[in-house]
């Protein structure tokens, strides 16, 4: 491995521009001096927690992930269209010869875990510790040794913004983990699952594997998780920055707290029409069973469940369609599939705003104007879970300033943030191993 000392001059000396360069989609030098400069702090905060100047390290990445294609459909083993982006968590780390794995995320204390115990522990549940466990007991039992390491950490992915930021930690733990004591014998997809088992089982939160595989593999990326154990990952080489749009995630500024239910809600109903017919997911069940029932359905379930398993089926076909028109070079259909989505995420799927708090509308707000500054060009729809959080726009280049001018307006300052869809997932970004 290369000290931090030489890992810093590499940095200043410009060694690895054409790499940060990549990897961040630095569109001009002043945002390349920004992004080394951070890895530079990175580095320097390492050594001032860890280690002296000739202590060895590495720089590693994991990436913040953006949902094109496919609202709520991954739960029912459908189909999504998601992307890594240039907002992530910044890793300096190096195995530190212990048990003790040792990480200090920027405006945190240090967080401790003690490998000596891979069984999850229930004091750690919704904490960052239960992800760093979850991840080394997956991995050990998967055959590997997992061993301490220190490592600070420094987050561009805003908080409350749609983008993942726990994908993120998990990908850039088992990242580092898989450098320095696996050889890097783990692909990006056995990465991503061990994330999501980390979150589900020693985390504490029932989450779907999307978000850590958008992370993990990098790209845009379309899954089809038809067989969630062994997801169909294919890479779509399709470069936005030709496309003349400019992607950004609009926070709506509404509260997250207490939509527990509200989501729980989306996957029971779709759960409840997919019991109807003896079924676990309605990927396994046939639309055209489902249409035929819909008169059954209504009077067992209530309409808003048939309206949800609508929007299952159609934003499952869009996810794929979607795919193929970035893969045909056809941006056009592809943003009007965006739309369409959209129009179904708000009409039958219903979680642009929460019925039991029907004053907080912020998110049909956003969309709303952010309609009306696009004025029928680009694309908008709600992005994630929905009922509160953030939209995603498609913006033409020429539209972008008098986009987040009335944006800002309306949702205050620095809750627009413009994005770019990066070519690599979670991944070593400077030094050795």
């Amino acid at each position: 491995m290369l000290t931090c000392q030489t890992l810093t001059q590499q940095l200043l000396s410009g060694a690895h521009d054409a790499r940060l360069e990549r990897v961040y989609c630095c569109r001009d030098a002043a945002a390349l001096d920004s992004v080394r400069a951070r890895a530079v702090r990175a580095v320097d905060r390492f050594r001032e927690l860890f280690a002296a100047g000739e202590a060895p390290a590495a720089l590693f990445s994991g990436p913040g992930r953006t949902e094109i294609g496919g609202n709520h459909t991954d739960h029912q083993h459908g189909r999504v269209l998601c992307a890594s982006v240039n907002m992530d968590m910044l890793a300096c780390a190096a195995p530190n010869g212990t048990g003790l794995v040792r990480v200090h995320s920027e405006g945190y204390p240090t967080l401790t875990v003690d490998l000596a115990s891979l069984v999850p522990h229930p004091e750690e549940r919704d904490t960052s510790a239960a992800l760093v466990r979850g991840v080394a007991a997956r991995m050990a039992d998967l055959g590997f040794s997992p061993r301490g390491f220190d490592a600070y950490v420094c987050s561009s992915v805003p908080a409350g913004s749609g983008l993942s930021s726990s994908a993120a930690y998990e990908v850039l733990v088992g990242t580092i983990f898989n450098s320095f004591f696996c050889g890097g014998a783990l692909s990006p997809v056995q990465i991503a699952q061990i994330g999501q088992y980390a979150e589900n089982v020693y985390f504490g939160k029932p989450c779907g594997l999307m978000d850590q595989m958008a992370s993990a593999v990098g790209g845009t990326v379309a899954i089809d998780f038809r067989d969630p154990q062994a997801p169909a990952v294919r890479k779509i080489p399709y470069d936005f920055a030709r496309s003349g749009h400019t992607l950004c995630i609009i926070d709506s500024g509404a509260d997250h707290a207490d939509l527990t239910s509200e989501y729980a809600a989306i996957t029971s109903e779709m759960g409840a029409v997919a019991a109807h017919f003896g079924k676990a997911v309605l990927r396994d069940v046939a639309e055209g069973d489902f249409r035929a029932a819909v008169p059954a359905l209504r009077g067992a379930l209530g309409d808003r469940a048939v309206l949800r398993a609508i929007h299952f089926y159609a934003d499952d076909r869009r996810a794929g369609e979607e795919a193929r028109a970035l893969e045909a070079d056809d941006f056009g259909r592809f943003l009007a599939l965006v739309r369409e989505s959209g129009r179904s995420s708000s009409l039958c799927l219903q979680n642009t705003f929460a019925a039991s708090n029907p004053r907080q509308q912020a998110i049909p707000l956003a969309l709303c104007r952010a309609e009306e500054l696009l004025g029928g060009a680009g694309a908008v729809r709600v992005h994630g879970g929905g009922f509160a959080g953030t939209i995603q726009a498609f913006v033409p280049n020429g539209l972008l300033e008098p986009f987040l001018t009335g944006m800002e307006e309306l949702l205050g300052r620095d809750m627009c943030h413009i994005l770019a869809i990066r070519p690599e997932g979670g991944c070593l970004l400077a030094g050795e191993v």
